[in-house]
């Protein structure tokens, strides 16, 4: 029973398509591969038959390369209409080929490619009874942006070098190739090339690697290049280095120290005159004008203890021609020289005899030996 039910299938379709009469007749390829910024035409020619007597309506969906996504209607033409503005992410980037899709041509053109555009496109062609539908892989690839050229390691000889590039945009598999452009044009024997990674490593360099290097990115849609120059010299003379850091740091330190002794040194003599002006001496002598006063009074007690014998006015004139001299003699006397107080001795000369002959009593202060009053 099974082999004549799928003859009968096949008679009815063989019938079906003689009646319809819709067929899509592009022949172009089924998968396009673009570089993002370029346009592109999505093919979809048919063909009618008189038979064909209902609306013609022309659709074309996209179903993102992310099949999660839901398919999307991005162009339409029914009722004699085309509606191009149908799908947001492509408005005004998205026509169709022909002004007239009834005619047989319901191609598109896709305008400024993004890379969002990658996905199955689909054409379905509707007229009453028939309708038949084509699909078209579009992918969209990036042009590598320009890559980066950069050196890691010590550019030394003896050392070992890594030379970088990188390109921070473009769709993979992306593709490094490195060349050398001055010289003799041809790579170090012992360099290792990294075409994924982008890398080049040249070890135990000498100075024969120097030169210009061109490092290329590219993938299936697009190439750019950088440029790079690699000079390898000798290394420096560390001991050389090493011996005069030493002296320079041997220098600062001794100058610092002759800062820092200057300065304890000023401080110290500065201290050290606070303090003797504060001091007190014990060898200076007493003040003059006192020692000058006990003297003045001391002689002009034994004047007048000897003068019990003058009258009343001998002894006016006397004291007095006696006072005017003593200041300038005794001042100008060293205190070494000081006269010793004469030791009183009893008077032979009674008290009312004095007081009768106008002599005044007059009291003496006490001295030391070095005539400072006590």
């Amino acid at each position: 029973m099974k082999p004549i039910s799928n003859a009968l299938l096949l008679v009815s379709l063989a019938v079906w398509s003689a009646v319809c009469g819709l067929e899509i007749t592009s022949t172009g390829p089924t998968s396009i591969e673009k570089a993002s910024g370029e346009s592109v035409k999505l093919d979809c020619q048919f063909t009618l038959a008189t038979e064909d007597s209902g609306p013609l309506d022309i659709e074309w969906s996209l179903q993102p390369s992310d099949n999660q996504k839901e398919e999307k209607v991005v162009i339409l033409y029914s009722g004699d209409r085309a509606y191009e503005n149908y799908y947001a992410p492509l408005k005004g980037r998205v026509h169709f080929n022909s002004p007239d899709p009834k005619n047989g041509d319901a191609s598109i053109n896709l305008l400024s490619l993004e890379a969002s555009d990658t996905g199955t496109y689909q054409c379905k062609v509707k007229k009453v009874p028939g309708i038949r539908s084509r699909k078209v892989l579009l992918t969209v690839m990036v042009r590598p942006s320009k890559p980066r050229c950069s050196i890691e390691g010590s550019a030394q000889v003896g050392k070992d070098v890594v030379l970088k590039c990188k390109s921070s945009d473009g769709t993979s598999p992306l593709q490094y190739i490195w060349d050398k452009t001055s010289g003799n044009k041809l790579l170090p024997a012992n360099a290792v090339l990294d075409s994924v990674g982008g890398t080049i490593s040249i070890r135990n360099a000498t100075e024969a690697v120097s030169g210009t290097y061109r490092c290329t990115a590219k993938n299936r849609v697009g190439t750019d290049e950088c440029v790079l120059e690699l000079n390898i010299t000798q290394p420096p003379n560390t001991a050389g280095v090493i011996a005069g850091s030493v002296i320079c740091v041997l220098l600062i330190l001794i100058l610092i120290a002759l800062i820092l002794f200057c300065c304890c040194r000023a401080r110290q003599k500065k201290k050290y005159e606070k303090e003797i002006s504060h001091e007190i001496r014990e060898d200076v002598p007493p003040p003059k004008s006192r020692i000058s006063t006990a003297r003045s009074f001391t002689s002009v007690g034994s004047q007048r203890s000897s003068l019990g014998s003058m009258s009343p006015s001998n002894l006016h004139e006397y004291t007095k021609a006696q006072y005017d001299k003593i200041p300038s003699e005794e001042y100008e006397r060293p205190p070494s020289h000081a006269p010793q107080p004469p030791s009183f001795a009893p008077s032979r000369m009674a008290a009312p005899n004095l007081s009768r002959m106008g002599a005044i009593p007059v009291m003496i202060p006490a001295q030391n030996r070095d005539g400072s009053i006590v």
